[in-house]
């Protein structure tokens, strides 16, 4: 099949950033799942602002600036925006959402023109994602895909170095660390003084000194800190739809303690990979028994390491080509 996808940030990128800091979840998905094509012997171009035109592990890396002539394809996938649909033709459009917008922000970013005239399946990444978008807005059929990993976060083997008074923030600031926070030092810190919690890029100020700050940095440094955590603590957010954060946390079988917000309460198993808390109380009592009791720990370690490796881009990649057929 030949496939192509389409993609317009403000920053560039290719295969070769995919551990770099600057990339997020969206872009990365882009290039996990163009490789994984590719290797299943399809024809894949990504045209995006990336530097320079090149082909990178089988797949064609095309500047957005340089098209010229519109070419077709069996397949045309648009990373967000129906608008740029107009980049390639093909009598098949997906279209993969990466947000909850409503009709009236759909139109505002002038999305309903393009996506009435493309007419594209929209990709939805959990329940939450499909329940809380219009039926409008996928008029013309769905598909259904699970995000995995990066493919360092697989290779990587499991640590058998913990650090027993650590819990490690991994997602987005702006994905309800500050709530964390207030209940951390609110209920947690209270009950266990000698304990961690690990966040990246910190700004809030006057912080308790239990809560350390970490640097943005590459994949490779972040697995470093994750593998030595005793859990991953992730509140959820309305804005997640998938969260790749804790999918890289369960592929490094690391516990995850999580109030369920948006799509979380679908990432964890309670009692099984972690726990599911029904207020911000039983949020804070769970992370305190996970820090303290080893049996418990070691049950839901146990569960986390027969889970790993059920989902790879692969797998993504064939669910994605048997739903467009």
């Amino acid at each position: 099949m030949k496939i192509c996808f389409i993609d317009k940030t403000n920053f560039n990128y290719d295969a070769n950033s995919l551990y770099s800091k600057e990339l997020r979840g969206a872009e990365s998905v882009i290039i996990n799942l163009s490789d994984a094509l590719a290797l299943l012997g399809n024809n894949v171009t990504v045209i995006n602002n990336c530097l320079k035109t090149k082909i990178i592990n089988g797949v064609n890396w095309i500047d957005i600036k340089s098209i010229k002539e519109i070419s077709e394809y069996d397949l045309v996938i648009s990373n967000g925006d129906c608008r740029l649909f107009k980049y390639a033709k093909s009598n098949k459009y997906v279209l993969f959402s990466h947000s909850l917008q409503s009709i009236e922000k759909f139109v505002r970013k002038k999305q309903l023109i393009p996506y009435l005239k493309y007419k594209p399946k929209v990709c939805f990444l959990s329940n939450y994602h499909k329940k809380n978008r219009s039926k409008l807005l996928h008029l013309f059929g769905e598909i259904h895909l699970k995000w995995a990993v990066d493919k360092i976060f697989l290779e990587t083997p499991i640590s058998a170095n913990i650090n027993k008074q650590t819990a490690f923030f991994t997602s987005r600031p702006d994905r309800n660390l500050k709530m964390l926070i207030d209940i951390w030092t609110r209920f947690v810190i209270p009950n266990n003084n000698k304990l961690k919690l690990l966040v990246t890029e910190n700004n809030f100020e006057n912080v308790d000194k239990s809560i350390v700050s970490r640097e943005l940095s590459d994949q490779r440094a972040l697995i470093k800190d994750l593998q030595s955590a005793r859990m991953v603590v992730l509140p959820g957010h309305k804005a997640e739809l998938y969260c790749l954060a804790a999918e890289e946390a369960r592929e490094l079988c690391i516990p995850i303690v999580t109030m369920g917000i948006g799509c979380l309460s679908e990432r964890v198993i309670h009692e099984k990979t972690g726990f599911v808390a029904k207020n911000e109380h039983d949020f804070a009592n769970y992370i305190l028994k996970l820090f303290k009791d080893d049996k418990l720990w070691n049950s839901l370690r146990e569960n986390l390491i027969k889970k790993r490796k059920i989902n790879t881009w692969k797998i993504v990649a064939e669910a994605l080509l048997r739903q467009v057929s």
